[in-house]
């Protein structure tokens, strides 16, 4: 047999034996069968770095400083893994029945620098029926100088114009933290540690009078 009865067929002879257009619909079927294979790799990879949700407590309404949280206040919602704030608060029961120390928008998650301990009262304030209140200072430069830990005199400006003395609400109280500016210094607030009757009469005042304190 001469090597010219063996020579390949040339390309063009090949081809002309396949329906036109059939090579190159055979050609995108394998191009996407391909590219579907190599979605599903990369979904089934994306599958297991997924770790999943985390569960975290956040605020089931605009919350206010000095709150203690109840089961109202929270509620739990799902977030994406690897967005969960430092601290976040992930169990109810690690919200319920602390002091909120800061305003808390609904829905922002609820983180354990956020919240204070009952304990953190009665250690504050040295008293077993210790409290927190939350108050507004007449003067906001007064603010500026308290410290976590201070012990100050809470004083009532007087509303009456024929009694103009100042009464003195309570003595020695416990800063437990200066609330953080907000853009508007008078609306910067104060949590004190005290006594739970000192604690309630100063609640009720600050609604109506002017409250300072009195540094020791």
């Amino acid at each position: 047999m001469s090597a010219r009865s063996i020579a390949p067929l040339p390309w063009h002879r090949i081809t002309s034996n396949f329906p036109p257009g059939s090579l190159r619909r055979a050609s995108a079927r394998r191009l996407l069968a391909g590219l579907l294979a190599l979605l599903g790799i990369i979904l089934l990879i994306r599958g297991e770095l997924d770790t999943g949700h985390d569960r975290l407590i956040v605020a089931a309404a605009d919350l206010a400083p000095g709150r203690i949280l109840t089961a109202d206040d929270v509620t739990v919602r799902e977030f994406a893994s690897g967005t969960r704030p430092d601290g976040a608060l992930q169990e109810p029961a690690d919200a319920l029945g602390r002091t909120l120390v800061g305003a808390t928008r609904r829905g922002e998650p609820i983180t354990d620098v956020r919240v204070i301990s009952p304990r953190a009262a009665t250690a504050a304030a040295g008293t077993a029926d210790a409290r927190i209140v939350p108050v507004q200072l007449a003067n906001a430069g007064v603010v500026d100088l308290l410290r976590d830990g201070d012990r100050v005199d809470v004083v009532r400006a007087s509303s009456d114009p024929r009694s103009p003395t100042p009464a003195v609400l309570a003595t020695d109280a416990a800063v437990v933290q200066v609330g953080e500016a907000t853009g508007r210094s008078d609306e910067r607030v104060v949590l004190l540690a005290l006594g739970a009757e000192q604690a309630t009469a100063i609640a009720a005042v600050s609604l109506t009078d002017a409250i300072t304190v009195l540094l020791r």
